[in-house]
């Protein structure tokens, strides 16, 4: 496991947020920071369990996303997700504040890790890269955050 991706995720990506403004618009895309932060909020409940979806990914294609998964290879600017879990259009914010939207990704992020440090489980599905192994969805959630910084200039 990468050791350094997983504190990034459980104490920088927070950090980051700190200072986004919740109608900040990013480089490309449609969500604002607000949205933004909610959108991988929601993957990290994926992860833990929480939010469920079915895959949507032909199992004969699924090593090719693993290979991507653990490649150095970023998603690329205006990468859309599946319509089957991201809406075209962004979501309105649960959350009244960009404060308490950071708060509950904080809280998600800790319930993935204990999710799979308190040996609830040993994998959970993605619905485009299948099932997934703790080291593997930190693997992916720092591709997908990192992407997501990127967008708002946080990186």
């Amino acid at each position: 496991m990468n050791n350094e991706k997983l504190q990034f995720l459980e104490t920088g990506l927070v950090q980051r947020l700190q200072g986004l403004d919740a109608d900040a618009k990013g480089k490309w895309g449609l969500m604002n920071g607000q949205q933004m932060t909610e959108h991988v909020t929601g993957f990290f409940k994926v992860s833990s369990g929480r939010l469920k979806f079915p895959l949507i990914t032909p199992e004969e294609h699924l090593p090719k996303f693993k290979e991507f998964l653990w490649s150095d290879k970023e998603f690329r600017e205006n990468t859309k997700a599946p319509l089957e879990i991201v809406p075209e259009h962004p979501l309105p914010p649960r959350n009244a504040t960009m404060q308490q939207s950071v708060e509950e990704l904080g809280a998600e992020v800790k319930a993935f890790t204990d999710h799979f440090t308190n040996g609830t489980a040993t994998k959970t599905l993605h619905p485009v890269f299948g099932e997934l192994d703790f080291d593997e969805w930190v693997q992916l959630h720092h591709k997908h955050v990192t992407h997501h910084l990127k967008q708002f200039g946080l990186l």
